[in-house]
């Protein structure tokens, strides 16, 4: 059991600890220095990552994957939580409790990335547990306001029964079929109604994190209650650690004829109720955290369709690096206006703040998947592995939803433009804040212009069989 094996989360928890150590001695107006550990273990981390390349094999006594879903784990939660904590300092300048923010971070981090290398449901548990308990503490980091609070209540709670579901799952899953294992697992045929019924309740814990239905009710309330740098923490990296787990675990069970069709009706529902919800909304934060719903719903896409399409697990990933550059764009503009999120606030901002309006429309349209953006490829890249996969009424379903979400982006760009604006020339945090949603932003153009040979020949991704 080497321990370089775990190089990545060990640079994320020493650096976790440095960040705590360091906001100790710190004097309150330093506790921005704490970010240095913070993005110098993450940097470490991201390097460590290619450590295994090419690889597919277990570690940690199997329950531990390191292979092509581990890596593409590691590498995008590396980046969009480092994102994500370079908006931390300006927004927690007069925070008592700032330094601990990087430190909370991390660990959660480490749980979204243990989610997607878990090799067993017990490990598995673990991650998800690490995830949510330092998830709530984040969302309610604001203790003094209301919505905070709210936001990190009903995390809490329906985290907590999601929890609970998934460690029933386990426990009913591991009764029927003997082993916590996943390689011993995958040579069980799961028949019985109570195996089955664990296998449902696995997936419906998983959902929570994924923030798809029914689990996905806390992530409108956490967009516009937590902290923007958590908001954006909280609606990306956990998404990313969970779809991958779902996936790996999906595999599994290949000829399971109730798991894939739960998760394509989990789609549906998902991507439905997140545009339903977000046509009504008149705060920006909200809309955001709706749509962030509705993209799960396309995420889940290509978990039903695990290994009936070859491309299946490429496009998923290409899909979380396009919703995560995306979305933390248009949460990195939010901090950058310091906050405002009432549509009335955007009206005229194409005016008087044309390149943080810029970098919000093409956030938005790379969300709807506008061509030539990199959500356009990652889009296009889901509807066909799910018609590959058998499920074209999945993939009409999701055509006919990212056209119904034109109208409530709409509803935040139209007015950017052709309103007036009502006091002037907005505040902003700062250029630190700004220049993480522009380079997002470039990010989103570039990268979808040059994704053409991706469409083409897929992308290899060394997996566990």
């Amino acid at each position: 059991m080497p321990v370089s094996d775990l190089g990545p989360e060990i640079a994320l928890i020493t650096g976790a600890i440095a960040a705590l150590l360091l906001a100790m001695v710190l004097p309150q107006r330093r506790q921005g220095w704490c970010l240095a550990p913070a993005l110098a273990a993450l940097a470490v981390a991201g390097v460590r990552a290619f450590a295994h390349v090419n690889e597919a094999r277990l570690t940690f006594s199997g329950v531990w994957a390191l292979d092509g879903i581990t890596l593409w784990a590691r590498l995008l939660i590396v980046v969009a939580t480092a994102l994500c904590l370079i908006l931390a300092p300006r927004w927690f300048e007069t925070d008592r409790r700032h330094g601990e923010f990087y430190t909370m971070v991390l660990f959660s981090a480490l749980g979204a990335i243990a989610m997607a290398a878990a090799a067993d449901l017990m490990q598995l548990v673990m991650a998800v547990l690490l995830s949510s308990i330092t998830g709530y503490v984040l969302a309610a980091w604001h203790r003094d306001w209301a919505l905070s609070v709210e936001a990190g209540m009903k995390y809490f709670l329906i985290g907590a029964l999601a929890n609970a579901l998934l460690a029933i799952g386990v426990i009913f899953l591991m009764g029927m079929a003997g082993t916590s294992d996943y390689a011993a697992l995958k040579q069980v045929e799961i028949t019985s109604p109570l195996g089955l019924t664990g296998l449902a309740l696995i997936v419906t814990g998983l959902a929570f994190k994924l923030g798809a239905v029914p689990g996905h009710t806390w992530v409108p309330d956490v967009a516009e209650g937590a902290p923007a740098p958590a908001a954006a923490f909280l609606t990306i990296v956990p998404k990313i650690g969970a779809a991958l787990a779902l996936y790996r675990l999906v595999q599994l069970f290949p000829e399971q004829d109730m798991l894939r069709p739960l998760i394509a009706a989990l789609s549906l529902a998902t991507m439905t109720m997140g545009n339903l919800a977000a046509l009504w909304q008149d705060d920006v934060r909200r809309l955001i955290g709706w749509s962030s719903v509705s993209q799960s719903g396309y995420a889940l896409m290509a978990v039903a369709v695990a290994d009936l399409s070859t491309h299946a697990l490429p496009s998923l990933i290409w899909f979380l690096a396009a919703y995560a550059l995306a979305n933390l764009t248009g949460l990195a503009v939010v901090a950058h206006l310091r906050g405002r999120t009432a549509l009335g606030d955007y009206a005229g901002l194409g005016r008087t703040r044309p390149l943080i309006t810029a970098a919000l429309i093409v956030s938005f349209l790379s969300l709807i998947g506008i061509p030539p953006l990199i959500g356009f490829v990652g889009k296009l890249g889901l509807f066909i592995v799910t018609i590959d996969g058998g499920y074209t009424w999945l993939a009409l379903a999701a055509v006919l939803n990212t056209v119904a979400s034109l109208f409530y982006y709409a509803r935040v760009i139209a007015p950017m433009y052709f309103a007036n604006a009502h006091d002037g020339r907005p505040a902003t945090l700062g250029w630190e804040v700004g220049a993480v949603a522009v380079f997002c932003a470039v990010a989103l153009i570039g990268v979808g212009l040059v994704s053409g040979p991706y469409l083409t020949h897929g992308a290899g991704i060394v997996a566990l069989p």
